[in-house]
């Protein structure tokens, strides 16, 4: 039969402990700190991505900024929401089918789906992009 143990970790600043309690059937998630890893206020995101590259993020921002009539100093990143930036379903629809336009590619709708930002936009350029010239 198998047996569970709580373990509780505790990670100081350069240096490592753990700590072991013989509690049988309990774990205790509370008790596990990391003070050298603290949260700054608007911190709370954690983003991973395949980072396109600068050149077709620069070409997305540019598109959005024209599909949605925004001014050239506005400011367009790879964390840019669309939805933040004022687009619509309509705004959304009409931004793929400019980059598909740009890029010589085809986005199928259930990826369209799931582009939120410019990042996410970049990031499946360069997917569809590399799968193309494959």
């Amino acid at each position: 039969m198998a047996s569970s143990t709580g373990i509780s970790l505790k990670f100081s600043p350069l240096s490592t402990s753990f700590k072991q309690n013989q509690v049988p059937g309990i774990c205790n998630v509370n008790s596990v700190r990391f003070p050298s890893l603290r949260m700054q206020p608007g911190s709370m995101r954690l983003r991973v991505s395949c980072a396109a590259k600068p050149e077709t993020l620069e070409k997305v921002c540019g598109i959005v900024r024209k599909q949605l009539a925004l001014p050239e100093d506005s400011s367009v990143n790879g964390e840019s929401k669309f939805a933040a930036l004022g687009a619509d379903s309509l705004d959304t629809v009409e931004i793929v089918m400019g980059l598909e336009e740009e890029f010589g590619i085809s986005v199928e709708e259930d990826s369209a789906q799931h582009i939120a930002t410019v990042q996410d936009a970049a990031d499946l350029i360069e997917k569809l992009v590399e799968q193309k010239s494959a």
